[in-house]
Protein backbone atom coordinates (compact mmCIF):
# COMPACT_ATOMS: atom_id res chain seq x y z
CA UNK A 1 0.00 0.00 0.00
CA UNK A 2 1.36 3.48 -0.60
CA UNK A 3 2.40 5.30 2.36
CA UNK A 4 0.27 8.76 2.35
CA UNK A 5 1.96 11.78 3.59
CA UNK A 6 0.08 13.66 6.17
CA UNK A 7 0.54 17.85 7.60
CA UNK A 8 0.83 17.30 10.79
CA UNK A 9 0.61 21.01 11.38
CA UNK A 10 -2.27 21.47 9.49
CA UNK A 11 -4.18 18.57 11.13
CA UNK A 12 -3.62 20.85 14.50
CA UNK A 13 -4.38 24.21 12.85
CA UNK A 14 -7.45 25.78 13.72
CA UNK A 15 -9.68 26.23 10.85
CA UNK A 16 -9.78 30.23 9.23
CA UNK A 17 -13.17 31.43 10.29
CA UNK A 18 -12.53 34.52 7.02
CA UNK A 19 -12.94 31.54 4.98
CA UNK A 20 -16.78 31.40 6.12
CA UNK A 21 -20.24 32.87 4.48
CA UNK A 22 -22.05 32.59 6.68
CA UNK A 23 -21.75 31.79 10.62
CA UNK A 24 -24.09 31.42 13.21
CA UNK A 25 -23.28 33.15 16.92
CA UNK A 26 -25.75 31.21 19.15
CA UNK A 27 -25.50 32.90 22.71
CA UNK A 28 -27.29 32.14 26.17
CA UNK A 29 -28.64 35.74 26.87
CA UNK A 30 -29.26 38.81 24.98
CA UNK A 31 -26.01 41.10 24.77
CA UNK A 32 -23.54 37.96 25.27
CA UNK A 33 -22.63 38.02 21.87
CA UNK A 34 -21.08 41.35 21.38
CA UNK A 35 -19.71 41.33 24.82
CA UNK A 36 -17.83 37.84 23.77
CA UNK A 37 -17.22 38.20 20.05
CA UNK A 38 -18.83 41.29 19.23
CA UNK A 39 -15.51 42.84 17.47
CA UNK A 40 -15.31 39.71 15.84
CA UNK A 41 -18.61 39.55 14.20
CA UNK A 42 -18.22 43.24 12.81
CA UNK A 43 -15.02 41.89 11.27
CA UNK A 44 -16.77 39.37 9.69
CA UNK A 45 -19.06 41.40 8.40
CA UNK A 46 -16.82 43.56 6.51
CA UNK A 47 -14.94 40.56 5.02
CA UNK A 48 -19.02 40.31 3.25
CA UNK A 49 -19.74 37.02 5.62
CA UNK A 50 -23.19 36.90 6.48
CA UNK A 51 -23.86 36.58 10.11
CA UNK A 52 -26.81 34.89 12.30
CA UNK A 53 -27.71 35.73 15.74
CA UNK A 54 -29.58 32.52 17.94
CA UNK A 55 -30.87 33.77 21.44
CA UNK A 56 -31.16 30.70 23.78
CA UNK A 57 -33.21 32.53 26.42
CA UNK A 58 -35.67 35.64 26.97
CA UNK A 59 -33.10 37.57 29.27
CA UNK A 60 -36.29 38.31 31.54
CA UNK A 61 -34.18 38.04 34.77
CA UNK A 62 -31.84 41.15 33.88
CA UNK A 63 -32.93 44.50 34.27
CA UNK A 64 -31.07 47.51 35.87
CA UNK A 65 -34.64 48.63 36.20
CA UNK A 66 -35.64 46.18 39.42
CA UNK A 67 -39.32 47.30 38.90
CA UNK A 68 -39.51 46.00 35.84
CA UNK A 69 -41.93 42.80 35.34
CA UNK A 70 -40.15 39.59 33.79
CA UNK A 71 -42.99 39.78 30.45
CA UNK A 72 -41.52 43.20 29.80
CA UNK A 73 -38.24 42.92 30.58
CA UNK A 74 -37.96 39.78 27.78
CA UNK A 75 -39.83 42.16 25.49
CA UNK A 76 -37.24 44.90 25.58
CA UNK A 77 -34.68 42.50 25.61
CA UNK A 78 -35.71 40.97 22.37
CA UNK A 79 -35.76 44.34 20.61
CA UNK A 80 -32.48 45.40 22.17
CA UNK A 81 -30.96 41.84 20.92
CA UNK A 82 -32.18 42.92 17.09
CA UNK A 83 -30.94 46.73 17.81
CA UNK A 84 -27.63 45.61 18.75
CA UNK A 85 -27.14 42.67 16.17
CA UNK A 86 -27.98 44.93 13.27
CA UNK A 87 -25.54 47.98 14.19
CA UNK A 88 -22.62 45.01 13.51
CA UNK A 89 -24.66 43.92 10.16
CA UNK A 90 -26.41 40.75 11.62
CA UNK A 91 -28.74 39.82 8.70
CA UNK A 92 -30.88 36.85 10.80
CA UNK A 93 -32.44 36.46 13.98
CA UNK A 94 -33.87 33.25 15.60
CA UNK A 95 -35.14 33.10 19.40
CA UNK A 96 -35.74 30.15 21.52
CA UNK A 97 -37.32 31.89 24.26
CA UNK A 98 -36.37 29.58 27.18
CA UNK A 99 -37.04 31.30 30.53
CA UNK A 100 -33.83 32.66 31.89
CA UNK A 101 -32.13 30.75 34.55
CA UNK A 102 -33.58 28.07 33.67
CA UNK A 103 -31.42 25.72 31.48
CA UNK A 104 -30.59 22.34 32.24
CA UNK A 105 -31.51 19.41 29.45
CA UNK A 106 -28.28 19.98 27.36
CA UNK A 107 -29.61 16.79 25.00
CA UNK A 108 -32.76 18.69 24.18
CA UNK A 109 -31.53 21.77 23.93
CA UNK A 110 -28.82 20.39 21.71
CA UNK A 111 -31.51 19.20 19.10
CA UNK A 112 -33.29 22.88 19.06
CA UNK A 113 -29.81 23.99 18.07
CA UNK A 114 -28.77 21.20 15.79
CA UNK A 115 -32.72 21.97 13.74
CA UNK A 116 -31.34 25.66 13.57
CA UNK A 117 -28.08 25.01 12.09
CA UNK A 118 -29.68 22.70 9.48
CA UNK A 119 -31.52 25.74 8.45
CA UNK A 120 -29.13 28.27 8.49
CA UNK A 121 -26.25 25.92 7.39
CA UNK A 122 -23.46 27.89 8.58
CA UNK A 123 -20.09 27.43 7.80
CA UNK A 124 -18.94 28.05 11.33
CA UNK A 125 -21.01 28.29 14.43
CA UNK A 126 -20.25 29.89 17.55
CA UNK A 127 -21.02 29.99 20.92
CA UNK A 128 -20.14 30.46 25.21
CA UNK A 129 -16.94 27.70 25.81
CA UNK A 130 -18.48 25.59 28.45
CA UNK A 131 -15.33 24.43 29.79
CA UNK A 132 -13.69 27.92 31.22
CA UNK A 133 -12.75 27.49 34.84
CA UNK A 134 -15.22 28.56 37.40
CA UNK A 135 -17.93 29.44 34.67
CA UNK A 136 -20.60 29.09 37.54
CA UNK A 137 -23.85 30.45 35.18
CA UNK A 138 -25.95 27.23 34.29
CA UNK A 139 -27.19 28.74 31.30
CA UNK A 140 -23.53 29.96 29.96
CA UNK A 141 -22.24 25.98 30.45
CA UNK A 142 -25.49 24.44 28.73
CA UNK A 143 -25.84 26.69 25.96
CA UNK A 144 -22.06 25.83 25.11
CA UNK A 145 -22.36 21.86 25.53
CA UNK A 146 -25.15 22.18 23.87
CA UNK A 147 -23.69 24.17 20.79
CA UNK A 148 -20.84 21.53 20.94
CA UNK A 149 -23.42 18.44 20.35
CA UNK A 150 -25.53 19.86 18.20
CA UNK A 151 -22.53 20.99 15.50
CA UNK A 152 -22.26 17.46 15.33
CA UNK A 153 -25.29 16.33 15.56
CA UNK A 154 -27.04 18.26 12.68
CA UNK A 155 -25.21 16.34 10.78
CA UNK A 156 -27.18 12.90 11.64
CA UNK A 157 -29.73 11.66 9.32
CA UNK A 158 -32.47 12.03 12.42
CA UNK A 159 -32.36 14.86 15.15
CA UNK A 160 -35.73 15.39 17.08
CA UNK A 161 -37.89 17.73 15.48
CA UNK A 162 -35.91 18.88 12.70
CA UNK A 163 -38.26 16.50 10.29
CA UNK A 164 -38.17 18.21 6.61
CA UNK A 165 -34.70 19.07 7.32
CA UNK A 166 -31.65 17.80 5.28
CA UNK A 167 -28.16 16.92 7.47
CA UNK A 168 -25.75 19.57 7.54
CA UNK A 169 -22.21 19.59 9.14
CA UNK A 170 -20.62 23.30 9.60
CA UNK A 171 -16.79 23.12 8.91
CA UNK A 172 -16.03 24.79 12.43
CA UNK A 173 -17.19 25.73 15.98
CA UNK A 174 -15.87 28.49 17.39
CA UNK A 175 -15.97 29.38 21.80
CA UNK A 176 -16.12 33.07 22.91
CA UNK A 177 -15.55 33.59 26.91
CA UNK A 178 -12.40 31.44 26.31
CA UNK A 179 -9.36 30.94 28.55
CA UNK A 180 -7.27 29.50 26.40
CA UNK A 181 -7.72 31.17 22.34
CA UNK A 182 -6.04 29.40 19.60
CA UNK A 183 -6.93 31.97 17.20
CA UNK A 184 -7.07 36.36 17.82
CA UNK A 185 -8.84 38.39 15.01
CA UNK A 186 -8.02 42.00 14.90
CA UNK A 187 -10.69 43.95 16.29
CA UNK A 188 -8.58 47.49 16.46
CA UNK A 189 -10.89 48.86 13.55
CA UNK A 190 -14.16 47.80 14.77
CA UNK A 191 -13.63 48.27 18.95
CA UNK A 192 -15.60 51.31 18.93
CA UNK A 193 -18.24 49.80 16.71
CA UNK A 194 -18.55 46.55 19.14
CA UNK A 195 -18.83 48.65 22.33
CA UNK A 196 -21.56 51.01 20.46
CA UNK A 197 -23.65 47.64 20.22
CA UNK A 198 -23.20 46.72 24.13
CA UNK A 199 -24.20 50.25 24.81
CA UNK A 200 -27.96 49.18 23.05
CA UNK A 201 -28.35 46.88 25.88
CA UNK A 202 -29.25 49.54 27.63
CA UNK A 203 -31.58 47.69 30.29
CA UNK A 204 -28.37 45.80 31.00
CA UNK A 205 -25.71 48.84 30.72
CA UNK A 206 -25.46 51.54 32.97
CA UNK A 207 -22.64 53.68 32.55
CA UNK A 208 -20.47 52.07 35.30
CA UNK A 209 -20.87 49.15 33.67
CA UNK A 210 -19.63 49.86 30.50
CA UNK A 211 -16.34 51.76 31.27
CA UNK A 212 -15.58 48.76 33.49
CA UNK A 213 -16.04 46.72 30.32
CA UNK A 214 -14.01 49.20 28.29
CA UNK A 215 -11.47 49.18 30.99
CA UNK A 216 -11.31 45.69 30.99
CA UNK A 217 -11.32 45.10 27.11
CA UNK A 218 -8.78 47.63 26.24
CA UNK A 219 -6.66 45.67 28.82
CA UNK A 220 -7.12 42.01 27.51
CA UNK A 221 -7.32 43.36 23.71
CA UNK A 222 -3.64 44.57 23.91
CA UNK A 223 -2.63 41.16 25.61
CA UNK A 224 -3.72 39.23 23.34
CA UNK A 225 -2.37 41.22 20.22
CA UNK A 226 1.19 41.34 22.06
CA UNK A 227 3.59 40.78 18.62
CA UNK A 228 0.98 40.57 16.46
CA UNK A 229 1.22 43.56 14.50
CA UNK A 230 -2.47 45.07 15.60
CA UNK A 231 -3.59 46.98 18.62
CA UNK A 232 -6.30 44.92 19.99
CA UNK A 233 -7.27 41.64 19.70
CA UNK A 234 -10.14 39.63 20.85
CA UNK A 235 -9.54 35.65 21.51
CA UNK A 236 -12.09 32.83 20.09
CA UNK A 237 -11.13 28.47 20.68
CA UNK A 238 -11.50 27.67 16.95
CA UNK A 239 -12.18 23.57 16.40
CA UNK A 240 -12.97 21.72 12.93
CA UNK A 241 -15.09 18.38 13.41
CA UNK A 242 -12.36 16.15 13.80
CA UNK A 243 -10.73 17.90 16.34
CA UNK A 244 -13.97 17.61 18.89
CA UNK A 245 -14.53 13.94 18.77
CA UNK A 246 -12.39 11.19 20.57
CA UNK A 247 -8.96 13.37 19.54
CA UNK A 248 -6.86 13.32 22.12
CA UNK A 249 -4.76 16.28 21.28
CA UNK A 250 -7.63 18.88 21.10
CA UNK A 251 -5.90 20.55 23.61
CA UNK A 252 -2.96 21.51 21.55
CA UNK A 253 -4.82 22.91 19.27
Amino acid sequence: MENQQFDVAALLAPPDIFQSRRVLCIQPHPDDNEIGMGGTIAALVQKGCEVHYLTVTDGSQGNKDRTASAEDTARIRHGETIAAGKHLGVSDFYFLDHPDGTLSDVLALSAQIACVIRRVRPDAVFAPDPWLAYESHLDHVVTGRASANAFLMSGRKNVPGAEGTEPYAAAAIGYYFTAHPNTVIDISGVFEKKFEAIALHDSQMDSQTLAMYRMYFTMKGRELAQGRGFELGEGLKVFSPLHVHCFVDADRI
